[in-house]
């Protein structure tokens, strides 16, 4: 352990640059904890900008367009909790196994980035120990709280990925039963003129996924990675209608239902 704080110890430097996670409590749905893996856009000083063409940073491949503003409006609304994690993806991803096929790509979307190309197993290991690390013990600590009944992680999605249009305007993501079918169900009901999707735009898997896999599921509560195209809320405005909408649909259901 005490080698590992020493590499990693040359990735952040806290005289400039800032903790990876932000916790915000609760203030009246202690049951509920909301979780925003892709919040920030940040890069390490020690990292440079990745070697990444200019612009890159503010393209869906860096961090999640929209989501950090949504996940803070509604917490906010419900007096949820709420951890948000605020290093680019492109850095590691923490909605990713560490180390595992995609936690540190070496090129997103057609964009190649330089600076994850080649990574030593040492600067790997500085990467999980200074930023997935602190990320994963705060989403333990707050989910090991016997009040939580539900978790929910806010992500958006690009309109177009791979040469592909996503026709849905949100989907709500998950692999068990008694997590978030019902949430799907009963948004589009409440909203039919727009389109929702179960397991869409992709589907939780153990390879490619972390807080549902590692987190949610094996603590048994109600659970959903929630996917809003990033088109919707790229602004303020979306953000703050969007919100509005999930925090509907929470404040109505019961809490038996958790």
């Amino acid at each position: 352990m005490q080698e590992m704080d020493r590499i990693a110890a040359r990735l952040l430097d806290p005289g400039v640059d800032p903790a990876p996670v932000e916790y915000v409590a609760a203030t009246a749905r202690p049951d509920l904890l909301f979780v925003c893996e892709h919040a920030g856009r940040l890069i390490p000083r020690s990292l440079g900008d990745l070697g990444l063409a200019p612009g890159e940073i503010d393209r869906h491949i860096a961090w999640d367009i929209g989501a950090e503003g949504v996940a803070r409006r509604l917490a906010a609304a419900l007096g949820a909790g709420l951890i948000l994690q605020r290093y680019s993806r492109l850095v590691i991803d923490c909605n990713r196994p560490p180390l595992g096929m995609q936690s540190v790509p070496e090129t997103s979307d057609g964009a190649e980035v330089p600076g994850n190309q080649n990574l030593s197993n040492e600067d790997g290991a500085a990467r999980v120990a200074e930023i997935f690390r602190p990320f994963a013990e705060a989403c333990e600590a707050a989910i090991s709280d016997r009040r939580i009944r539900g978790a929910y992680s806010i992500h958006s999605f690009t309109p177009c990925m791979n040469g592909f249009a996503r026709p849905w305007h949100i989907g709500f993501c998950f692999r068990q039963a008694n997590s978030g079918g019902d949430l799907a169900r009963r948004f589009g009901a409440a909203h039919p003129n727009l389109t929702v999707a179960e397991n869409q735009p992709y589907q939780i898997d153990d390879e490619t996924d972390w807080f549902i896999p590692r987190v949610a599921e094996p603590h048994g509560i109600a659970h959903a990675l929630i996917e809003i195209r990033n088109d919707q809320i790229a602004d303020e405005a979306g953000q703050t209608l969007w919100a509005g909408r999930l925090a509907a649909l929470f404040q109505t259901r019961k809490e038996t239902d958790l």
